[in-house]
């Protein structure tokens, strides 16, 4: 006989999981320390998530979705499209790959070790790639929204996002500087880029 879930086991067992993945990120965590943090067995645990990688999921994915649907609401906001990207840019690169103790490096982690047993879902991966590319084309003016559709715009920002959570967790003072933001912005906007006086 199968057993029931139960919806508040399984939401103890996330909070469980969220605490020790931003605590100790998701190689130093166990599934142990998440059934002993939630107070519940090993075989309980398992009833609900398959692996450690569906638990992170679990967690992962609702936090990515309400960080990129609340950059969609600040951008509704903007009138300048150098501001607007600029925004993006920072949010994509500079503000989540800090957040939370550098919450997004888990998932990174989790992909960079997942064996062939593991199953990857692209379905988050798919749509933040869509959202972001709607939010690119929304923030460009017409001329230069072309952009978005003669290349893979929005997959290259959210690997350049992955590479930024790996430094963030190295450096966490180096996460991407206001000039490479800048940079990106005019690029995306046709402009030369504006140079920087270095000292010698």
């Amino acid at each position: 006989m199968a057993q029931v879930k139960k919806p508040w086991v399984r939401e103890t067992i996330l909070a469980a999981a969220r605490r020790l993945f931003r605590a100790q990120t998701y190689e130093a965590t166990t599934l142990a320390q998440i059934s002993r943090e939630a107070g519940v067995s090993s075989a309980n645990l398992y009833v609900y998530f398959e692996s450690k990688l569906d638990l992170l999921y679990a967690v992962y994915e609702p936090w990515m979705r309400s960080r990129i649907t609340l950059l969609e609401e600040k951008l509704k906001g903007v009138d300048s499209p150098f501001d607007g990207l600029r925004l993006l840019l920072r949010t994509l690169w500079k503000e989540i790959p800090a957040e939370e103790n550098g919450f997004i490096n888990n998932i990174v982690q989790a992909l960079s070790t997942a064996g062939a047993h593991d199953k990857y879902n692209p379905s988050l991966l798919e749509w933040m790639e869509e959202r972001i590319n709607a939010m690119i084309f929304e923030t460009l003016p017409p001329a230069r929204r072309r952009v978005v559709y003669e290349t893979r715009l929005a997959h290259m920002l959210v690997m350049a996002l992955d590479g930024y959570a790996i430094h963030n967790h190295i450096n966490p003072r180096g996460v991407a500087d206001e000039q490479t933001i800048d940079a990106m912005a005019r690029l995306l906007l046709g402009e030369a880029p504006v140079r920087s006086r270095r000292k010698a």
